[in-house]
């Protein structure tokens, strides 16, 4: 599978730089997942988990209680002012 840029920041500072094979949150709209290749677009965040699976096969769990994500063809941001990765 393809792998894509992803950065997580928060008002701590830089959470996590990185290239990731898929994106899981929580939107305002709903559930989405983010992989490679997909369309550009920007969506607010609502409370919920963030999964973030890497090319390793490891998967990293987040509590997110709102924020930004941003999709372009170069990177996928994530902006929180309260991101906190779980165990």
């Amino acid at each position: 599978m393809k792998t894509f840029t992803l950065s997580i920041t928060s008002p701590e500072g830089n959470l996590f730089l990185g290239d990731v094979l898929q994106i899981s949150v929580r939107g305002t709209e709903g559930e989405l997942a983010i992989m490679a290749g997909h369309i550009p677009f920007v969506t607010a965040l609502a409370e919920g988990e963030c999964r973030i699976y890497l090319p390793d096969g490891v998967m990293r769990r987040a509590k997110v209680t709102g924020g930004l994500l941003s999709v372009s063809r170069e990177e996928t941001s994530l902006l929180s002012s309260n991101f906190t990765f779980l165990s």
